[in-house]
């Protein structure tokens, strides 16, 4: 069975980690207007797309020894140009340029690490994210919009986007649309602007599955609940999410706190009847783990509902 998974960063690299222990055929497009840290340096001085989100995919989808992983994430500590960089950050930026395009530098890496699906970044050119806040004023560039903490109220881009045609034909032909966990405005929605994108997802017999966040992100989604997430995602998509994936499990007042007190987040409530009412199928489980001092997603439980979703639901 065939699943494309649209997003970016630390949710779509921590969703893979449990699909990837699945039989199934997996692709995963990832947002490419990251212009933070090593990713920002590589933009400007090379001309190219943020590279940062595929290098956390590409480790969660390899299948090679743990030592491979830290040398990808590495970063050099220096007082050179170098300070920051991530070393698979500069391995992509190289492949990309001796390959002429980042979605063949992806592959030949692909071979190397012996992936488990493949990975398409949603366009080949430099683009810049552009958001409408709720003050109406406007800001360019993912870090910017990320560390303003204004509230979105839109989100763009600031230049046309030519659509990479491998992720219209992987939707194309795929079972299962699965929205990814992670930054609801910044790292997924950026996959759903563009115009072609929405029309294959709109034409496709595909179901959309979104899976929510446990978490609010500042200026972002203050305040959203699970079923805010899911109107904000309809706005975009020219057909509505079919299910939604939401934690029931309790997560400790100590870790909550935590949240509140060190990233100004909040526990996003799991607000059955509101979902109800937008017509969205609820698959819910605990899917709380703080075993790495985090709060992340129970990857298997998370990916064996999904599995057993499949299962039942799509014919082969």
């Amino acid at each position: 069975m065939k699943v494309v998974v649209l997003g970016g960063g630390t949710g779509s690299s921590t969703l893979l980690r449990g699909l990837k222990l699945f039989p199934l055929d997996i692709t995963a497009v990832i947002s490419v207007a990251d212009d933070g840290r090593s990713t920002g340096k590589l933009r400007k001085e090379f001309n190219t797309v943020g590279v940062g989100d595929i290098r956390q995919v590409i480790t969660a989808l390899s299948d090679t020894e743990p030592l491979m992983e830290k040398l990808m994430n590495y970063r050099f500590k220096t007082t050179s140009d170098l300070n920051g960089h991530a070393v698979g950050n500069l391995i992509l930026t190289a492949l990309a340029s001796m390959n002429g395009n980042l979605s063949t530098g992806i592959e030949s890496l692909s071979k190397v690490f012996n992936l488990k699906g493949k990975v398409l970044p949603l366009t080949e050119d430099y683009v810049t994210l552009k958001a409408k806040m709720k003050d109406n004023s406007v800001i360019e560039g993912e870090h910017n919009i990320t560390e303003s903490h204004k509230g979105i109220k839109s989100i763009s881009y600031k230049e046309k986007v030519k659509t990479n045609p491998l992720v219209i034909d992987a939707i194309k032909d795929t079972d299962l649309i699965i929205l990814s966990m992670g930054s609801l405005f910044t790292s997924l929605i950026p996959n759903l602007i563009p115009s072609d994108i929405k029309n294959a997802i709109k034409d496709s017999k595909a179901k959309i599955m979104y899976v929510c966040n446990m978490m609010t992100q500042p200026g972002e989604t203050d305040n959203f609940k699970a079923s805010d997430h899911i109107k904000v995602l309809n706005k975009y998509l020219k057909r509505n999410v079919d299910i939604v994936i939401v934690n029931d499990g309790d997560i400790k007042q100590e870790v909550i706190d935590k949240y509140k007190v060190e990233e100004q987040k909040d526990q996003v409530i799991f607000d059955k009847d509101n979902l109800k009412k937008l017509g969205v199928k609820i698959i819910h489980n605990n899917y709380v783990d703080t075993s790495t001092g985090m709060l992340r997603h129970k990857v298997d439980r998370l990916a064996l509902d999904i599995y057993g979703y499949m299962i039942d639901n799509i014919k082969k």
